[in-house]
């Protein structure tokens, strides 16, 4: 528990620091990526402090100099810190309003250029979704949890539609991420923070110009299967023997 305690303690001063760090920067750069690389930092310490080892597979299948949406699974808090400390290109978070009602982080959030969705406002969620498509469109990439919440007891939970509509409007591939390991070290509803091992593991870019908005459950499925079973095999790899 004093672990966890020392951990919470660092994350709240870290955010504190690099927080009011990004705001400060803000004012002197046009681009937000400067302030995504102090994002990249602040996740990367949290993930040094937990203890938490991370191996990345499949960077080379995608182009850094290009837009795509990425999609990971949800198990965990930790994978916050794990995609901006280790999915090492510039992207967007597409996340909930909730995070950005959260003092110093929240403000830091909007000055990177990160988009807010209200899941409890329709017509926002659109807007939401409307901006995110054109910052994607003008070269910008995004990321998003496709499931919209962490799960509960480990199996990939049914996908939100929303992001699949943002795909096909932008024209741009979606790549699938797997994060496997987060839940055994931090599991929702639990507040204890355990030592382990993550893999991320980038799958191939799924294209999405085959497809209209009156076939996007296709898509979506299909962005689903892959997920679902890479996470399902890379769960297996991890069990002992």
């Amino acid at each position: 528990m004093f672990r966890t305690l020392y951990i919470t303690i660092w994350v709240v001063i870290s955010t504190l620091v690099l927080g009011l760090s990004v705001i400060i920067i803000s004012f002197f750069v046009k681009s937000g990526n400067p302030l995504h690389r102090i994002a990249r930092l602040w996740g990367r310490s949290i993930l040094v402090v937990s203890r938490i080892k991370v191996t990345v597979e499949g960077l080379s299948r995608i182009d850094p100099q290009r837009p795509y949406i990425y999609m990971p699974n949800h198990q965990s808090n930790f994978d916050i810190p794990v995609l901006l400390g280790h999915l090492t290109v510039q992207f967007r978070w597409l996340a909930k309003m909730e995070l950005f009602k959260i003092p110093i982080f929240g403000h830091a959030m909007c000055k990177a250029g990160y988009i807010s969705i209200d899941r409890n406002n329709r017509e926002s969620a659109i807007q939401s979704l409307e901006v995110a498509a054109e910052k994607i469109r003008n070269g910008v990439s995004v990321l998003i949890f496709p499931e919209g919440t962490r799960s509960r007891d480990g199996k990939i939970q049914p996908f939100k539609k929303g992001g699949f509509v943002m795909a096909i409007d932008s024209g741009v591939p979606i790549v699938p991420v797997i994060i496997s390991g987060a839940r055994s070290i931090m599991t929702k509803g639990k507040f204890r923070v355990n030592p382990g091992r993550i893999r991320m593991s980038i799958q191939q870019p799924i294209d999405t110009t085959t497809y209209s908005r009156d076939t996007k459950e296709a898509l979506m499925q299909h962005v689903r299967r892959v997920i679902r079973d890479n996470y399902e095999s890379s769960e297996m790899d991890e069990r002992p023997c």
